[in-house]
């Protein structure tokens, strides 16, 4: 038996998700502020005893609850978690699951339950509510609703958890009511989850906490070794050293008893004093031992504060996670069915080869003398590491997204969180001119490149395909002086030529994120694709299979270059395609109209003054007249000894170089798409955050 989903809704910003969980490995990813946390304390709260706070009702709940009407009562809204289970009946006792059984005639290999934080009697609220803050004279309360209901112990008085019993029918999800001590004894008796927190003061900067790692040790020691045989001999050792040191105490102490015995104390009345040791096994380990790191070579002990911050961490995560699963497999009495373990940020000061072999490591620690028949948990990781990603199967990805929610009426909307799963991801076939690619062959190169790349995709608040390492080289400074807001946001650039890009648009539209495309308008003549020609020559086409892709009326470049830049923002204004236009440039002080094939002839045409002046070169003189300027930078660029990193590498070094020169010019183009995707973005954290 497995958790196989759970459904959260109006649980901060979490209005109404959903989120299947795979039978080992689930991995929660995502920007800052997208949900993660928060879908695990929905979890949390319902079941290991943390107490509901009225801020954690989401935004539209909390102008609702503010909106009750006494006199037009409508139903307080309720935080809700359901949890679908996939079971074997025929490996589980059934009466564990009886009290789920709505329908003993239909599938049961998966059954549900809902827990409900609902207002246990909405006009008693209302009752108390009122007379705590009445109207006042000018027709205003002093506080509200939820500022009532915030106020210590109100929200638990009023409101209370319920149970119910889920069965997926064919019009939907039809709940059951259940007495409450039943539906909570049910729920134990299915699921235990624990939590190995992202908060796990570890650092040696405080004292109080730099024995956290032996702390742990003793916590485990005393849930899962203290057994009968382990205690009988932990005893016999104690008791030993009772004696010594009681007879040490007794040797030491007798010159101080003799001088209290003088003050008249002890009287023939009282009894007489002697100092005991009384260490027992239980609290040995605890208070009176700490962990030490030994060098082989030397064996020279050093206190457990002595070693680095990224092996404490990863061993108190494995003590953690063997102490929670031992608990589970130990528990003598109803033990639950199943176990969820989630991990935050285990990425912690662990370098990039731990962080990308932690999950593998974790399930050694799990699996190591469990054996074939023991049930083993489920894992969730919550993680912001591509690295920890890297050995995470495509499929166990669950992608929290910030988008903007409706308030259900009002026509305003709120920050709030969807939940998209990769395993239900699947991208379009390809087809543009001779490329022909499967939905199978280009999801497989995806996985292939994200693993490759290392990619932080699933962590950025927008995204950037370049053609190559000339636009990845000179994009950070074109962010400075074009779009300088860009530089506060988290962006991930992901180098992918012109035949590409296409590739991974399917799968950032699936993730919901802004990005912008650069690339190539790469002419070619008509009757010979593999002829590059001057993008002004008649007739010329472009040879990029992406702008095809995302412009399918016209390859003509000429069609191409009129398209206003309202044409270039596509899918829903998600995605903004740049590539070179015609340029009206004043050379030679007069106005010509020059067109670039790629970026770095765009490039020279636009910053020509600095070519011409030769405080950058492109390895040719730069002549006077327009045309013959434009045959000179063509003809050198795509020459096969022109170097394009070397290029790039002389203008940075050129800018940076130059005390009090102005900055080179970011092409129209790229500026463009920069200007476009900072605006976007600026708008879509605004909304929310």
């Amino acid at each position: 038996m497995y958790l196989k989903k759970v459904a959260i809704r109006n649980f901060r910003r979490l209005k109404d998700i959903s989120i299947d969980f795979e039978e080992k490995e689930t991995v929660f990813v995502g920007p800052n502020n997208s949900g993660k946390t928060s879908a695990t304390a929905a979890i949390r709260s319902f079941l290991s005893n943390r107490d509901f706070k009225v801020h954690d009702f989401s935004l539209c709940s909390l102008t609702a609850i503010n909106a009750y009407d006494p006199d037009a009562p409508t139903i307080h809204p309720c935080i809700q978690l359901d949890l679908w289970f996939h079971i074997d009946p025929d490996a589980i006792e059934f009466g564990t699951v009886f009290a789920l059984a709505t329908d003993l005639t239909g599938d049961f290999t998966e059954v549900g339950i809902r827990c409900s934080l609902e207002a246990e009697d909405a006009g008693e609220l209302w009752t108390k509510y009122d007379q705590a803050f009445p109207v006042r004279a000018d027709g205003q309360r002093k506080k509200t609703l939820v500022d009532f209901l915030s106020l210590e112990g109100n929200l638990n008085a009023y409101f209370k958890t319920r149970y119910y019993s889920l069965n997926n029918s064919d019009t939907g999800i039809v709940p059951t009511p259940l007495d409450p001590g039943v539906g909570k004894k049910t729920l134990r008796s299915l699921l235990r989850v624990d939590f190995v927190d992202a908060q796990r003061n570890i650092d040696d900067e405080n004292a109080s906490r730099s024995n956290k790692l032996s702390e742990a040790f003793a916590a485990y020691y005393q849930r899962n070794l203290q057994k009968a045989e382990v205690a009988e001999g932990a005893v016999a050792v104690i008791e030993e050293n009772n004696q010594n040191l009681t007879d040490h105490y007794q040797q030491h102490f007798q010159p101080l008893m003799g001088i209290i015995s003088e003050l008249g104390l002890p009287s023939h009345n009282d009894r007489a004093m002697k100092v005991v040791s009384t260490l027992s096994s239980e609290v040995a380990l605890r208070g009176s031992s700490e962990l030490f790191y030994v060098d082989a070579s030397s064996s020279h002990e050093l206190p457990e504060a002595y070693n680095g911050l990224g092996f404490k961490n990863l061993v108190f995560m494995a003590v953690q996670i063997d102490n929670f699963y031992k608990q589970w497999l130990t528990t003598e009495e109803n033990r639950p069915l199943c176990q969820v373990i989630f991990v935050e940020e285990p990425e912690v000061h662990l370098h990039a080869q731990v962080q990308q072999t932690f999950i593998k490591q974790m399930w050694k620690v799990v699996t190591q003398g469990a054996g074939d028949d023991k049930p083993l948990p489920q894992l969730t990781v919550t993680t912001h590491s591509s690295h920890v990603l890297d050995a995470v199967d495509f499929s166990k990805i669950r992608y929290f997204c910030r988008v903007d929610l409706d308030d259900g009426g009002s026509g305003n909307t709120y920050p709030g969180s969807i939940v998209r799963s990769l395993r239900e991801f699947r991208p379009d076939e390809i087809n543009v001119g001779d490329i022909n690619i499967s939905s199978d062959e280009a999801l497989a190169f995806l996985k292939k490149y994200l693993r490759l790349t290392h990619c932080d995709l699933f962590f950025a608040d927008a995204a950037i395909l370049v053609e190559g390492a000339v636009e990845k080289l000179l994009l950070p400074k074109m962010i400075d002086l074009s779009a300088n807001g860009l530089n506060s946001k988290y962006l991930t650039i992901l180098e992918v030529g012109g035949a590409y890009s296409m590739r991974f648009s399917k799968l950032i539209d699936f993730l919901g994120i802004p990005y912008l495309i650069i690339t190539d308008i790469d002419s070619v003549d008509p009757a010979d694709n593999r002829k590059g020609c001057k993008a002004t020559d008649a007739g010329a086409v472009t040879s990029n299979a992406s702008i095809k892709y995302f412009f399918s009326d016209s390859d003509l470049v000429s069609d191409l270059a009129t398209k206003a830049n309202v044409d270039h923002i596509q899918a829903d204004n998600m995605r903004f395609v740049a590539y070179q236009k015609k340029l009206e440039i004043e050379y030679e002080g007069a106005v010509h109209s020059f067109h670039g094939r790629t970026l770095e002839e765009t490039f020279v045409y636009e910053n020509h003054e600095l070519f011409s002046s030769e405080a950058l070169s492109i390895g040719k003189e730069i002549p006077a007249d327009a045309a013959e300027f434009h045959d000179v930078v063509w003809g050198r660029i795509k020459s096969s000894t022109f170097k394009k990193t070397e290029f790039a590498m002389d203008v940075l070094a050129w800018e940076s170089g130059v005390e009090g020169s102005a900055p080179w010019v970011v092409p129209k183009y790229i500026a463009d798409g920069l200007r476009w995707l900072e605006s976007r973005v600026n708008d879509q954290l605004v909304a929310g955050e």
